[in-house]
């Protein structure tokens, strides 16, 4: 069985850090499982830090800079590093969602997870699924069975 190499948004990562009761959470645990890999460019993972240090999810996480770091540390151990060698801009509503296409569509991804699959509904052109947390864990669990 092949190892999935997919492209997280960054929401996936803020939504894991407000719940471990959730999809999200379920997710960076099959992460950590190596049921799968994650790839990013250092655009992207730069969002990842910005975003997770940001007071309100440091608060809301109950997290200091330091655990953000040590997470990050150990994420990039199951990343494989994207260098972005064709920009595709403007192809999204959002230009903050560009670099994580991306970083999709220069690494060949097998897909994207996001909790907004309707703002890269022009994603699916490239070939390539957009999926939920959600629909992502049933698909690793299919794998599995």
């Amino acid at each position: 069985m092949k190892e999935s190499r997919v492209v997280l948004d960054t929401n996936v990562f803020v939504a894991a850090g407000r719940s471990r009761q959730g999809v999200a959470f379920a997710l960076l645990k099959a992460l950590r499982e190596g049921r799968f890999r994650i790839m990013a460019s250092v655009p992207l993972f730069l969002e990842y830090e910005a975003v997770l240090k940001r007071p309100e999810q440091l608060m809301v996480g109950r997290r200091s800079e330091a655990m953000v770091d040590a997470f990050l540390d150990a994420l990039s151990l199951r990343t494989e590093s994207v260098h972005l060698h064709f920009l595709w801009r403007p192809q999204l509503r959002d230009p903050a969602d560009e670099m994580v296409l991306e970083t999709a569509l220069n690494g060949r991804a097998d897909a994207l997870v996001t909790f907004n699959v309707s703002d890269f509904a022009l994603a699916g052109r490239f070939g390539f699924p957009v999926w939920t947390p959600r629909e992502f864990l049933l698909k690793l669990e299919e794998e599995n069975d």
